[in-house]
Formats: C-alpha cells, structure tokens, sequence
C-alpha cells in the first residue's frame, strides 16, 4: 500500500477555493494519508490552525515568511504566533527563513526574525521548516549562530548543491524533495539528491506551486507526489516503494508525530 505524506503544502491558497473539500477527502484512495498545511504569515496561520480541526490528515505550521517578517515588529504578532503554535496538531515553526531574490529584500530584519523564530522553535520544542532562496552561506551561518541542530525540521523545496547538503546534513536536518526534481534542467538538485541519504529525505509539493513534469505550468496537488517519487527512486535506483516507505516514516519523525 502507497503511504505518501505531503510535508510541505498550501492548501488555504485561493487557487482551492471551489475544490479544497472534494480533493483533500480524496487523498487517502490515491495514497495521500498525510498532509502538513504551511503558514506564510499571521493569517494563514489562523486558517491552518481552523483547516487542521476541521481535516482528519491534515497537520499545521504556522510561521511568517521570510518577505512578511515586518508583521513580528508588532509584539502583539508574537503573542499570537506562540498562540497558534501550541495548538495541537501544528508540528513546526515555518516557513522561516531567507529569500533574497527579489532586489528590495531587507536583509538586516530577515535575519533577525529567522534568528527570531528558531527562538521561538526552541522555547516551544518544536522543529523548523527553513526557507532559503539565493541564501545559501547566509541561511547556514545563522543556523549555526542559532545552533539550529538543537532544534531540527526540513530545509524546504531544497534547491542548492551537494557541498551545500553537507553542511544541513552535519546539523542533522531533513530535506524536503518536490517536482523540481522532475524537471529535465535540474542536473544540481539531481546531483543532491543521489548525494543525501533516504533517511534525510521528505516528500513535499509546495501546492499549489512547483508542479512535477509532466504537468508543470498546471496547479499542483499531493497526488502529484509519486512522480516526485519515482524520480528519486530512478536516482537512487531503488524500488519506488522504499521510496514510499522512508519518506512516510521520515516525516513522522521529522514532525514528532506519533502514529
């Protein structure tokens, strides 16, 4: 039997506003028994905490995007996050991060806040799901400050080299693998994933972004997931099953759930 858990997903995004219910209770007969709903900022937090009371599988995160940080200048937004991270089925403080695309980018309160976040990670015993985008040295040098490997989670939607997986390796994380890694261009990503060991890996789609092949351009859903499955798997040049099987239990882990 197919057990896929879709660590890494945005299922209170518009884009499933006329379809949410019918696909996430369609899941487990396609194999999806497990999805974590990430928060970006203060209210898509509130509404992943309200989607984990309402779906049966579906797991919270709650946390503010590395481009949304200035929300945490308000202490009352702080108050309100721990709030929401204690309740019971959020399992992460995320997505936290960096991201330095885009040419206004505040660095200085970038870091403060992903700094910032891992405190409050570590004041609640919860692990972190990192973002980091054209911020590779940066991302490792505050994880470090941080001494981030007290704390573990899953480097999101992994994208760098193999050098670079060394260093989150030594510190213990996991990787979350989505439909990138599909994608006939990512010979890097392809090369990081033979690198890391199955134990250390995830699946994740980043619903509704980052589509696998051969849908790419469409809207992404968990059930995509065993493409990105495969893919590993014809890297690895294993049974897709221990695919299936690893990741399952890695997730599980990785979030502390007990099941």
């Amino acid at each position: 039997m197919i057990q896929i858990f879709d660590t890494h997903a945005h299922y209170d995004d518009e884009s499933f506003d006329d379809d949410r219910e019918r696909l996430l209770a369609g899941f487990p007969a396609q194999g999806v028994h497990a999805v974590t709903n990430i928060g970006t900022n203060i209210r898509a937090s509130e509404e992943t905490v309200r989607m984990t009371e309402k779906y049966e599988n579906l797991y919270g995160v709650v946390g503010i995007f590395p481009s949304e940080v200035a929300e945490l200048e308000n202490p009352d937004n702080v108050k309100r996050l721990k709030e929401l991270a204690k309740h019971d089925k959020i399992v992460a403080i995320g997505e936290i991060g960096l991201d330095y695309h885009y040419e206004e980018t505040d660095k200085a309160l970038q870091h403060k806040w992903f700094a910032g976040q891992m405190d409050i990670a570590r004041e609640l015993k919860l692990p972190i799901a990192i973002h980091s985008r054209d911020a590779a040295q940066d991302t490792i040098q505050i994880m470090r400050a941080s001494r981030a490997e007290e704390i573990g989670g899953v480097i999101h939607c992994y994208s760098y080299s193999k050098e670079s997986a060394r260093d989150f390796l030594n510190m213990g994380f996991y990787f979350g693998i989505g439909g990138v890694v599909t994608f006939k261009n990512a010979k890097k990503l392809k090369e990081a994933v033979a690198y890391i060991p199955l134990s250390n890996i995830v699946l994740e789609t980043d619903a509704p972004y980052l589509t696998p092949e051969p849908f790419r351009g469409k809207r992404n859903d968990s059930s995509k997931l065993v493409y990105v499955a495969q893919a590993i798997a014809d890297i690895k040049q294993i049974p897709v099953d221990e695919v299936y099987a690893e990741t399952w239990k890695n997730a599980h882990q990785m979030y502390k759930i007990q099941k």
